[in-house]
């Protein structure tokens, strides 16, 4: 049986509270668990102690045995010094995608294009003006 850590949604509509629960990887995410680990009070300021509270004797019990946290949760096991998390790195999560890069070259040209209409507008009465200066 495959075993996960990892938060099960319970509060109130637009007030969440999460529970750290150790589940079958089966099972849905409120649904059945195996046990209750630990909370996560995400309304809380990040500096309250009781944002998150862990049961680390327990955590490690289950780590041991084999279960996998998620994600979010091996971040919550980084900050008590349970687990490291290898920080992730993804260099192209700045870059803008294929629209965003047709939308600025589109714009890039058609700045280009008005620079060289009103060098021409510029060019053309210096022109006229010498046209009218000879006769």
């Amino acid at each position: 049986m495959a075993l996960k850590i990892r938060l099960a949604r319970a509060g109130a509509k637009k007030r969440p509270y999460y529970r750290i629960v150790v589940a079958d990887v089966r099972s849905p995410r409120d649904g059945r668990f195996i046990e209750r680990v630990g909370s996560h009070n995400p309304l809380l300021p990040k500096d309250h102690e009781e944002r998150v509270v862990l049961n680390e004797e327990r955590i490690r019990h289950w780590l041991e045995v084999g279960a996998k946290p998620t994600d979010r949760v091996l971040r919550f096991l980084d900050a008590a010094g349970i687990m490291t998390r290898t920080p992730r790195n993804n260099p192209n999560k700045a870059q803008p995608g294929k629209k965003a890069l047709e939308r600025i070259e589109a714009q890039r040209i058609a700045e280009e294009e008005a620079k060289e209409a009103a060098a021409a507008e510029a060019e053309a009465p210096a022109e006229a003006e010498a046209e009218t200066a000879e006769e």
